[in-house]
């Protein structure tokens, strides 16, 4: 599975001019752009395999693995969400810019790169509560919350494994609204009843067959 975004605005808390700052890289409970919701717990498990490797969480220049700008020398859950301090390489043209820009507040948000292991659909409001996600990195972004920063590789067919693929693939390829999406997916499969809280979703041939036949 692809690595995704969830994105959110950023205020920062406090910058030096050695590059650390501190902010939150996920908040809890709150509805994102892609109708997800992230839950207490769901970094758990990441973070602790970072312990356990002694491997720091890196900051990457709007998720361009080729363009690291530092680490993140803290994280951890607390009620609000995923508390962050980052310290950013002033060694690196990169990590000079982004440090200009963020005190300028060019850059206004954090995106975290994740994979989603554990969720739960909500089928009464639409949403998606991740449970746990695979963490990958964190990254300062140009646009925190909109559609612009939103924007993914579409898959072909044969990669639409999970309901949130399918919902995804509705909006991107047919320009479906988020909640007329989620409407339609949640629709087509109201006859199956998957478990609480399930690893992966399989989907159904007939409802893959059911989004083609929309597309003609």
């Amino acid at each position: 599975m692809a690595m995704k975004t969830l994105d959110r605005p950023f205020e920062l808390k406090d910058i030096d001019s050695k590059g650390k700052f501190t902010g939150y890289g996920s908040v809890f409970g709150e509805v994102d752009s892609y109708r997800d919701i992230v839950i207490k717990g769901a970094f758990k498990n990441s973070l602790a395999r970072f312990k356990e490797l002694k491997r720091k969480v890196p900051m990457l220049w709007q998720h361009s693995s080729r363009q690291p700008m530092g680490v993140y020398s803290q994280l951890k859950e607390d009620d609000n969400g995923l508390y962050v301090e980052g310290e950013i390489n002033m060694k690196t043209q990169v990590g000079v810019e982004g440090h200009a820009l963020m005190e300028q507040g060019a850059l206004s948000g954090l995106s975290i790169g994740y994979e989603t292991v554990m969720f739960k659909d909500d089928n009464e409001k639409l949403v998606r509560e991740l449970h746990e996600v695979d963490l990958w990195e964190i990254s300062p972004v140009t646009f925190p919350a909109g559609d612009s920063a939103r924007i993914q590789t579409v898959k072909s067919w044969d990669q639409l494994t999970t309901l949130r693929d399918c919902e995804e693939a509705l909006q991107n390829m047919f320009g479906l609204s988020q909640r007329e999406a989620g409407k339609m997916i949640h629709a087509i499969k109201a006859a199956s009843q998957g478990e609480p809280a399930q690893k992966k979703t399989v989907v159904p041939p007939d409802l893959i067959e059911s989004i083609r036949s929309f597309s003609l």
